[in-house]
């Protein structure tokens, strides 16, 4: 019988004829487990500057384990391994719980996304021919019938001959970073999509897509997959909103806009917000004819007593088209 020490040895040897040096980003100290291998083509996100290769030890505990064994508690230990984000469904499901009996103008609608039915609230045009119609995106973790910029303009555009629909996105837990809500922006795409249908059906001819802050994300990930094919026009309202030292990861696919873009910026918004209103200047004769951007003195991100000039700002540029 091999004694222990030759044994080590020759599992030392085959795990490192398969298996490549781990990158680490602190989780090592921060668990104080030992530096492991993992199987070539596996990575740690490289985001993280101070990620370095740790060699393995000789007397490394992991060399007595089977190949199997050493991928499994990698696997089970390393945060968000072998896992990826998706919406918080129950949490959007109490949002609807909350907010539809309280709902005074328009009707509740559900559409549905790839299985899942998620709520709208439509509100037709008050006069007759209806002008058009409009798609509206709330921010992170609110809901259809918020009281800040989406109400008022799912409101108020029916009132001036404008359709609304206003929809559901995809929600997180409260506290959910940018970079969280980065992971389930491809669950916006086919709900827009959905919305985009739900209005051709009510004979809806020029539909015009509007987001605000999370929700320019969520519409922005629906252009880079198809471009701007079933909209006549796009607005968006604190394009550019991140978190603190969480920059977007790319740039927003304005090359495949091929309708008139709105930017409605506030002089008070954050400062990613009014870096990317300064970055879009030099892109505005680059995109449709009708393409502006209207900075709204004193609104802050949230159009805090500032919802009556955001929604004149609107109006104002639809009637242009």
């Amino acid at each position: 019988m091999e004694n222990g020490r030759s044994v080590r040895l020759k599992c030392s040897r085959y795990i490192s004829c398969f298996l490549q040096p781990v990158t680490a980003v602190g989780y090592l100290e921060q668990t104080r487990l030992h530096p492991c291998y993992i199987l070539p083509g596996s990575a740690i996100s490289p985001e993280h500057p101070d990620s370095r290769t740790i060699p393995v030890m000789p007397n490394n505990i992991l060399s007595l384990l089977p190949v199997a064994t050493v991928i499994l508690i990698i696997s089970t230990t390393l945060p968000g391994a072998g896992t990826s984000q998706a919406a918080d469904l129950e949490r959007e499901q109490r949002l609807a719980d909350e907010i539809v009996e309280a709902i005074l103008d328009g009707e509740p609608v559900m559409l549905t996304a790839d299985g899942h039915e998620f709520l709208g609230i439509y509100t037709p045009a008050e006069s007759e021919p209806e002008h058009g119609a409009a798609i509206i995106l709330h921010g992170r973790g609110m809901h259809p019938d918020w009281a800040q910029i989406v109400n008022p303009l799912r409101v108020e555009l029916p009132a001036r001959g404008w359709s609304t629909l206003s929809l559901q996105m995809p929600v997180l837990e409260k506290d959910a970073s940018f970079y969280e809500y980065v992971e389930i922006l491809p669950e916006a795409i086919p709900r827009i999509t959905a919305a985009i249908r739900y209005l051709q059906a009510q004979g809806s001819k020029h539909i015009t897509l509007i987001a605000h802050s999370c929700g320019v994300h969520m519409s922005m990930a629906w252009v880079e997959q198809h471009g701007t094919a079933g909209i006549d026009a796009y607005i968006g309202i604190g394009m550019g909103a991140t978190d603190y030292q969480q920059p977007m990861r790319k740039p927003f696919p304005f090359g495949k806009i091929r309708v008139p873009l709105l930017n409605i910026v506030g002089s008070e918004d954050y400062p990613a917000v009014q870096r990317q209103a300064k970055a879009l200047e030099s892109l505005l004769n680059d995109l449709p004819p009708g393409s502006a951007q209207v900075r709204i003195e004193g609104a802050g991100h949230y159009f805090d007593n500032q919802n009556e000039a955001l929604v004149e700002a609107v109006i104002d540029w639809l009637e242009t088209l």
